[in-house]
């Protein structure tokens, strides 16, 4: 069937062809009117720190923005979970006509002597950007008083994107960044930027580093910790997996403290054995690279014969990806042609020129590569082609339902670990599972649409 598609909105949009130039608009404002999928600055500053577990995070602003953004990552803590609280000061008009400051100090105060944390974020949001409350001066006077971090987020939703947000968030973070003891932190050590533990992926990639012989000294930011991120200018080497949200943050680390930095990904047999790989070549060191080599083989051993079993069932099927970032629709792609997919549509909310580009080079010829994409377009999209799943996340998954089509949830709310090599097999057996369930046959709509 045809699909309509806005006239604003063409050049966000590319059906890839052999030996034609790639073009493709990208980090622009969402269109006015086009129900875009794409976040706020605050929302985008929110799920990079959220995962902080033993800090305090404090919306300054009305009810509705910590609503929004209550436990959105989902993100797990091995120990404290402070960050599962959602504060606000509920700003109400009387505010906005005299000023939240004085409200904004108070419930600072109040909540730092009830729950002593680690250190404070304190999030502005689009009212206070209007209202002009100096957040700075709040913020140092009660980090004097209380003895702590208490550092001010400038996430006014109306100034961006939610690629904004995760700058506003990288900005913050890096006020923490120098101020730890980084004694008896050995050479031979990294920080692991990017992942943000949804169900319980930095645990598991953690311990594959210390396999190999690798030091973890921070996660930034899932199951994070303050403390750790006070010394995180200790460490030889930031590896980053969710560029876009946490690039940034490196890229200051590396300008203030010369530690170098590595694009990873952890979804996908390749690119985990890489990123295991990409370390240990790093450190130049022949034993670690012995080490990762054996690792990958050991659970290459374990997945590879159930991976296999699900490609003979799969084979041919159609897949379709939209994700936050870009750089883990890489790997999705990467996975979907290990299990003999087809991937027949590819987009983003917040990709790069240069992102979209890798994407166009990877994929088939005639694979839709959409940016900020809106839910008129993605639901003729996954008709247009025929897809038997859906890769998304919760503002996804009723295009699916209402198309009878497969979906597979991998973003913020997902409790199935789909990172690492468990988490391919975990990935396969989902997809597997909802590709070829027997519902499908009392869903007229799938023959109607293919």
């Amino acid at each position: 069937m045809p699909t309509a598609i806005l006239a604003e909105r063409q050049s966000q949009i590319c059906r890839t062809e052999s030996g034609n130039q790639f073009s493709i608009a990208c980090d622009k404002e969402s269109l006015a009117g086009a129900i875009s999928q794409r976040a706020c600055v605050f929302c985008g500053s929110r799920v990079v720190l959220y995962p902080i577990a033993d800090a305090l995070h404090l919306v300054h602003g009305p009810i509705g923005c910590a609503v929004y953004t209550w436990d959105i990552r989902g993100a797990l803590s091995s120990g404290p979970e402070l960050h599962r609280l959602s504060f606000s000061t509920d700003l109400q008009e009387i505010d906005v006509i005299f000023g939240g400051e004085k409200k904004l100090y108070a419930a600072l105060i109040e909540l730092i002597d009830r729950h002593q944390p680690k250190a404070a974020f304190v999030y502005s949001t689009c009212i206070v950007g209007i209202i002009g409350d100096d957040l700075n001066a709040v913020c140092k006077r009660v980090a004097l008083e209380k003895g702590i971090p208490v550092l001010p987020v400038q996430s006014e939703g109306f100034k961006g994107n939610k690629r904004d947000g995760y700058r506003a968030a990288c900005k913050a973070m890096f006020e923490l960044v120098g101020t730890g003891d980084i004694s008896g932190i050995p050479p031979k050590s990294i920080n692991i930027l990017g992942d943000f533990n949804l169900a319980g992926e930095i645990w598991m990639i953690r311990e594959l580093y210390n396999k190999i012989g690798i030091n973890v000294v921070a996660n930034i930011t899932g199951d994070g910790r303050v403390d750790d991120i006070r010394r995180a200018h200790g460490a030889a080497l930031n590896v980053v997996q969710c560029s876009g949200a946490t690039m940034h943050l490196a890229k200051m680390m590396e300008s203030e403290f010369a530690i170098p930095n590595l694009r990873v990904s952890y979804f996908g047999v390749d690119d985990m054995a890489e990123s295991l790989y990409s370390v240990a070549a790093f450190f130049q060191d022949d034993e670690i690279m012995a080490r990762a080599k054996q690792v990958v083989k050991e659970e290459l051993a374990k997945i590879y014969p159930r991976l296999m079993a699900y490609k003979k069932a799969l084979s041919g099927k159609r897949a379709a990806i939209y994700v936050g970032g870009a750089f883990k629709a890489f790997s999705l792609v990467k996975a979907f042609r290990l299990l003999d997919m087809d991937v027949v549509m590819v987009g983003s909310q917040t990709g790069t020129a240069d992102e979209y580009k890798e994407l166009q080079e990877i994929t088939a010829p005639g694979t839709i590569i959409v940016d900020d994409a809106n839910p008129l377009e993605l639901s003729a999209f996954l008709q247009e082609k025929a897809v038997d799943i859906f890769v998304g996340g919760v503002k996804e998954r009723p295009i699916a339902y209402k198309l009878g089509v497969g979906f597979c949830d991998h973003n913020h709310e997902r409790k199935e670990a789909l990172a690492g090599f468990t988490g391919m097999l975990n990935f396969a057996k989902e997809v597997y599972s909802s590709v070829m369930s027997p519902i499908w046959k009392f869903m007229p709509r799938r023959e109607e649409i293919k």
